[in-house]
């Protein structure tokens, strides 16, 4: 998300995203710059909903199962 002047209110940074976080809860939020183009934003979006549609499916094993194979050269 790129922050511009339009989100901002009286000095305070405005989200709109949905969350299931609890009325006065504090968040700590940081800028992060990085060197994706347009092209490799979208791969890497595309990725990200690729692996949450594997997840959701059930196409996952536990993190100690997978550095266990990861250990042993399987992976």
């Amino acid at each position: 998300m790129s922050i511009d002047e339009r989100e901002l209110f009286e000095g305070r940074l405005v989200l709109d995203e949905p969350t299931t976080l609890p009325e006065g809860t504090e968040v700590e939020l940081a800028f992060i710059e990085d060197d994706l183009d347009d092209t490799d934003r979208a791969r890497l979006h595309e990725a990200l909903d690729a692996a949450d549609d594997e997840l959701r499916a059930g196409k996952s094993i536990p993190g100690a199962q997978l550095i266990t194979a990861l250990r042993r050269g399987a992976l």
